[in-house]
């Protein structure tokens, strides 16, 4: 059946959820900002005031709410998933405190899947513990939505896999206690059959960071992503995760989620910059009167609304394909959820974007200050139009999806709703029935 609705007991921790991040986690965005500090397991903050909040969230059974409960975590389904990272998207550290944090919550469900006894038991407890983070790389300087064109190879010496190649932008790796990486294993094979997934841990000989690197506004140096030069990168032969050749599927179903779960806590960030829209409508006065006064400030406000519960429905109703794929195992199922996964990434960053600027625009040069947090979470837009693959890429994913099972008109000159052939059979199927003047002519 359709239904909107909450069921009771878990509407209660959604709101329980809402006050702890306004009350205990956006105090800490104010203090500490930055884009990597979160992510610092030996820092003062994390220390002595995210790991207390952890264990309140533990104690909430909020914890690592995607992971399987055999792991520790909840198992939630992707609705419910939505409806609780739409809360954490207000705060750039909530994620941090329930255990869903990127790329930790991916790399969690590579090694559950493809990780042998020794890797679960050395990385990926202290992972879903929150003790530890960690490294996903994938893209490189030469190829970022292309993996056609990667050149970081690993090749198999003896018991030994040896790394050569360079990896760009490799979020977290400054704290990571191990890295993820996507390399080449057969050259000689289209990138899907011959890329396969390595675990190399922190401190590695032959693995070495270029330098970090940041966002736009961050000082060059700095940052909280990785630029990675592997030079005969030595790892054993029981870190290939998965099958030789299988790290375009893994890394396909491994960033799938991730993508979904950027729309869900873009949703949150959306509805932050919305009620600071209508908290600057309702006490601001300009040219002597409120300034809900004036109509174009009541129409912007009315187009930001429509935009993000046009969004939220979007996002919600992908999160239901997923789990309704899920649930089936139908490889069709699949498709309509992948279908539907890919329209809400290219969907998110032009909702961040647009409701973004008419937020920042409204708080006039006070929006657009280091005072408000808006331009930072405006800059979310454009960094998700490019991360985990572009927008451009997965508009193409819907068409061909769409495209998939087409068939073209038997009038391929004008197609089948060409008016004159329609009328046409028409007449011929309501023949000596219809005898008025009426029907089209």
């Amino acid at each position: 059946m359709w239904d909107f609705s909450t069921d009771p007991e878990f509407q209660a921790k959604l709101d329980w959820a809402d006050r702890f991040v306004r009350e205990e986690i956006e105090p800490i965005d104010v203090l500490f900002p930055g884009n990597d500090e979160p992510y610092d397991r030996d820092s003062e903050v994390f220390r002595e005031v995210v790991r207390p909040l952890q264990a309140r969230v533990r104690e909430q059974g909020l914890w690592a709410a995607h992971i399987s409960p055999e792991l520790g975590g909840m198992g939630m389904g992707q609705v419910r998933l939505a409806l609780l990272n739409e809360i954490l998207g207000r705060s750039q550290w909530a994620p941090m405190v329930f255990g869903t944090q990127a790329p930790d919550s991916g790399n969690a469900e590579i090694l559950a899947h493809y990780g042998n006894e020794a890797q679960r038991r050395e990385f990926l407890e202290p992972l879903l513990d929150g003790r530890i983070v960690s490294t996903y790389a994938m893209t490189e300087p030469t190829g970022g939505a292309d993996p056609g064109s990667f050149t970081c190879r690993a090749v198999l010496d003896g018991d030994e896999w040896v790394i050569d190649g360079e990896k760009w932008f490799a979020s977290n790796y400054p704290y990571a206690a191990f890295v993820i990486a996507m390399v080449i294993t057969d050259p000689d094979v289209p990138v899907h059959r011959g890329s396969s997934m390595l675990l190399v841990p922190r401190g590695t000989p032959g693995m070495e960071m270029v330098r970090q690197t940041g966002l736009g506004g961050e000082p060059i140096g700095e940052g909280a992503h990785g630029y990675l030069r592997f030079t005969g990168c030595r790892v054993p032969r029981e870190n290939l995760l998965g099958e030789p050749g299988t790290g375009f599927a893994i890394a396909q179903k491994r960033l799938g989620g991730g993508r979904l779960h950027h729309a869900m806590r873009s949703v949150g960030q959306c509805r932050r910059a919305m009620d600071m829209m209508i908290e600057r409508i309702a006490g601001r006065e300009t040219r002597g009167g409120p300034l809900s006064g004036q109509q174009a400030v009541r129409q912007s406000l009315a187009d930001t609304w429509i935009r993000l519960e046009q969004f939220r429905l979007q996002v919600l109703h992908a999160a239901w394909q997923v789990d309704r794929s899920n649930a089936s195992g139908d490889p069709a199922d699949a498709r309509v959820a992948r279908l539907h996964v890919s329209a809400v990434k290219a969907a998110t960053p032009g909702t961040l974007v647009d409701v973004l600027y008419r937020a920042m625009h409204l708080h006039g040069s006070l929006g657009v200050s280091n005072e408000l947090p808006l331009a930072k979470m405006w800059q979310s837009g454009p960094v998700l139009g490019v991360a985990d693959g572009p927008t451009e890429a997965h508009k193409d994913v819907v068409a061909r999806l769409l495209l998939k099972d087409a068939e073209p008109a038997s009038d391929r000159l004008f197609g089948s709703s060409h008016l004159p052939a329609r009328i046409e059979a028409a007449r011929e199927k309501f023949a000596g029935r219809l005898t008025g003047t009426g029907a089209a002519r």
